[in-house]
C-alpha cells in the first residue's frame, strides 16, 4: 500500500482554482513543449505543489448501516480521488479504525487530513456522518450529517456524491463536482444516435431519448431539470425533455429552417440556438421556452452562427461562426442582446486555424473550445481568458480532442477524445493536467456537464 505523501510546507487550500488557473494562463513557459498558435504565446504550466494527503479511515456502521458502510466509503474515496484535490489513501485495514484519533500516527503516515465516516440506519434510509480532521493542527475541522435514501433508491449514489462535495468544500472553500451528471450523444448499435446521461464518475449510464434517429447537442437547464437538444423529425428541430416526468416536447418558434445547438440562459427561461434558414437568413435566435413565445434575432447573415453559450451572468454570448470562411471557423463573443461580435480565438489573417465548440466557465473569466492550426492535424482542448490579453492554455497533448464542457466546480472539463483504441469520454483537470477516461470504446459527441444537482 502506498501511504500518503507528506505535505509540510504549503497548504493547497490557500489557492483558489480561478486564481491558480489565471496564473497558469499568464505564465510564458511551462512543463510542456511550446507550440505556436497565431498571435498567442501558448504554454502548458501546472502547479508543482503536491496535493495534501487525505487518509480515509474505514467507515463504521451501526443500527443497520453495517451492510452499506464499505460501499459508501468506496464511492466517497473515488469521488475525492477524482476531485484531483487530494492524494487519497483509502481501503485501509479495519485495524486502522476504532474510537479516537491518533494524530501523531496519521502525521507519520503523511496525512494532512483524515476523513472518518459512520453510517447509521434510520428505518427508511441512512444517515452518513462525516468528520474531517486537520492532522497538522490536531483538531476536528468539520463535521456533517447527510441523509441517504435506501441503497436501491435512484438517488442513493447522488446523495453520497453530495457528501463527497461537502468534504471538498470543507477543505478548500470551493465547490466539488461529484454530484453532477454529463449529457452527451452516443451512437447505438442500430446506427442511431440518442441522448444519454452518466454520473461524473462514469456510473449510472442512462438513455434519455428514444427518437430512433439522430439526437445530438444536449444542453442542461440551470436547475438541472431539463435537457434541450436537437433531433431530426423532418428538419432539424429543438426538443426539450423534462427529466422529472420524462415528457418530451418539440419547440415551435414559428420560423422555417433547421434549428441547431441550443443553450439555456442562466434565467432558465430562454433558449439561444442557431438557425440555418432560407434566403441567406441564418443566425442566432432566442426563444422563451417557458412561455412558448418571443422569437428574437441576435445575428443574421449568409454565414453559419452556431453553438452559442451564455456567460454566467447572462450578459454575453460566445459562439462559433463561419463568417471569416467555412474553412476557418472562429470563436466570437458579443452582447447577449446582439451587436458586433469580437473574435476570441487566436485568429490571424492568412494563418488559418480551426476553432469550434466554445463553453463558458462557471467562474465567467475563461472559455474552453477545441482547435487546431491549419486545415489538418489533431484538435486539442484550449482555454482562453476573457479580456484584452490573448492568453491561452492547452490542456491536451495526444490524440484528437473535441467538444469541451466545464464541470460545475470550474476546474474540470469533459471532452470527446480519440486514442489508438477508439473514442471515448474523457475528463481533464485544468489545475494539474490529469486526464481520465470515464467511457471507453464508444462513439460519443457533444457532452454537456450539468450544474450541481441538489436533492
Amino acid at each position: 500500500m502506498t501511504v500518503v505523501s507528506t505535505l509540510r510546507t504549503l497548504r493547497s487550500s490557500s489557492a483558489a482554482v480561478p486564481a491558480a488557473l489565471a496564473l497558469l494562463l499568464a505564465l510564458p513557459g511551462g512543463a510542456a513543449a511550446q507550440e505556436d498558435f497565431p498571435g498567442v504565446a501558448l504554454g502548458m504550466v501546472y502547479d508543482a505543489v503536491a496535493p495534501p494527503g487525505l487518509a480515509i479511515q474505514p467507515f463504521e456502521g451501526r443500527f443497520g448501516g453495517q451492510g452499506v458502510a464499505s460501499g459508501i466509503e468506496a464511492i466517497v474515496g473515488r469521488d475525492l480521488t477524482y476531485s484531483d484535490r487530494f492524494a487519497v489513501v483509502d481501503s485501509l485495514p479495519a485495524s486502522m479504525g476504532g474510537e479516537g484519533v491518533d494524530y501523531a500516527l496519521w502525521d507519520r503516515l503523511g496525512a494532512t487530513y483524515l476523513l472518518r465516516g459512520r453510517v447509521e440506519g434510520t428505518g427508511d434510509g441512512f444517515v452518513l456522518v462525516l468528520e474531517l480532521h486537520d492532522v497538522l493542527y490536531t483538531r476536528l475541522a468539520h463535521e456533517g450529517r447527510f441523509d441517504l435514501p435506501r441503497r436501491e433508491a435512484d438517488g442513493f449514489r447522488m446523495a453520497v456524491h453530495r457528501a463527497s462535495d461537502a468534504v471538498v468544500e470543507w477543505a478548500f472553500g470551493e465547490p466539488g463536482m461529484a454530484a453532477s451528471r454529463i449529457a452527451f450523444s452516443m451512437m447505438r448499435d442500430d446506427g442511431n444516435r440518442e441522448i444519454y446521461v452518466v454520473d461524473s464518475d462514469g456510473e449510472n449510464l442512462e438513455r434519455v431519448t428514444n427518437h430512433n434517429d439522430l439526437a445530438v447537442s444536449p444542453a442542461w437547464s440551470p436547475d438541472g431539470r431539463y435537457i434541450a437538444y436537437q433531433a431530426w423529425p423532418d428538419l432539424m428541430g429543438i426538443f426539450e425533455v423534462d427529466l422529472t416526468t420524462r415528457q418530451t416536447r418539440q419547440l415551435d418558434p414559428g420560423r422555417d429552417g433547421n434549428y441547431l445547438t441550443p443553450t439555456y440562459h442562466p434565467d432558465g427561461q430562454t433558449l439561444a440556438f442557431g438557425v440555418q434558414g432560407n434566403n441567406n437568413r441564418s443566425g442566432i435566435f432566442t426563444f422563451n421556452v417557458r412561455r412558448d413565445c418571443c422569437l428574437t434575432s441576435l445575428t443574421e447573415g449568409r454565414f453559419n452562427d452556431l453553438s452559442p453559450v451564455y456567460s454566467p451572468d447572462g450578459r454575453q454570448l460566445v459562439f462559433n461562426s463561419s463568417r471569416l470562411g467555412t474553412a476557418t471557423p472562429q470563436i466570437y463573443v458579443m452582447s447577449a442582446s446582439g451587436g458586433d461580435p469580437e473574435v476570441l480565438s487566436p485568429y490571424r489573417y492568412g494563418a488559418g486555424g480551426y476553432y469550434n465548440a466554445p463553453d463558458w466557465s462557471p467562474y465567467g473569466d475563461l472559455v474552453a473550445f477545441h482547435g487546431r492550426v491549419g486545415r489538418s492535424g489533431a484538435y486539442h482542448i484550449l482555454v482562453a481568458r476573457m479580456g484584452r490579453n490573448r492568453e491561452l492554455l492547452k490542456l491536451t497533448v495526444e490524440g484528437n480532442n473535441e467538444d469541451p464542457s466545464w464541470a460545475p466546480d470550474g476546474r474540470h472539463i469533459v471532452f470527446v477524445g480519440e486514442r489508438n483504441w477508439g473514442k471515448g469520454l474523457f475528463v481533464v483537470d485544468s489545475g494539474s493536467g490529469a486526464i481520465r477516461a470515464i467511457l471507453r470504446g464508444v462513439d460519443v459527441g457533444e457532452p454537456d456537464w450539468s450544474p450541481a444537482l441538489g436533492n
